[in-house]
């Protein structure tokens, strides 16, 4: 699976915790991940990941693109609902792109979790059997 990595300055830390707790099961999917994110995650994993621009510098909608050619099939998107964010008309309409295209989004750890623990049972095979000529 294509896994996209995304997390608000105050919640990178908690990313790189995550990603090394999962480092197992993610490291056998393809993950891509906005700038700073991404580097914060491979230099504390050594997973490898494919990096976009920083969020504010467009890389979230490079990886909005990439769902909107269903190329992403699972978003781990940490984000901090409590500070306002310079670019967050941007992130709405990732969010709106992966409900358009029925990607499994995690906004939080506790959803992550449930989401990682399903990739590791096969529970999100799903998208196979509702659009078999997604890209993988």
């Amino acid at each position: 699976m294509n896994i996209a990595l995304i997390a608000h300055d105050t919640k990178k830390e908690l990313m790189v915790q995550f990603c090394i707790a999962y480092c197992g099961i993610l490291s056998k999917h393809r993950l891509c991940a906005t700038g700073t994110t991404g580097k914060m995650v491979a230099e504390a994993t050594g997973l490898s990941i494919q990096r976009y621009l920083s969020g504010s510098q467009g890389g979230d909608q490079q990886i909005a693109a990439r769902i909107s050619c269903n190329e992403i099939d699972l978003l781990l998107f940490f984000r901090d609902p409590i500070s306002a964010k310079p670019h967050e008309p941007n992130q709405a309409n990732l969010m709106r792109l992966c409900d358009v295209h029925n990607i499994p989004v995690a906004t939080n750890i506790a959803t992550a979790e449930a989401l990682i623990h399903s990739l590791e049972r096969g529970d999100l095979d799903w998208r196979d059997i509702v659009n078999p000529t997604r890209t993988r």
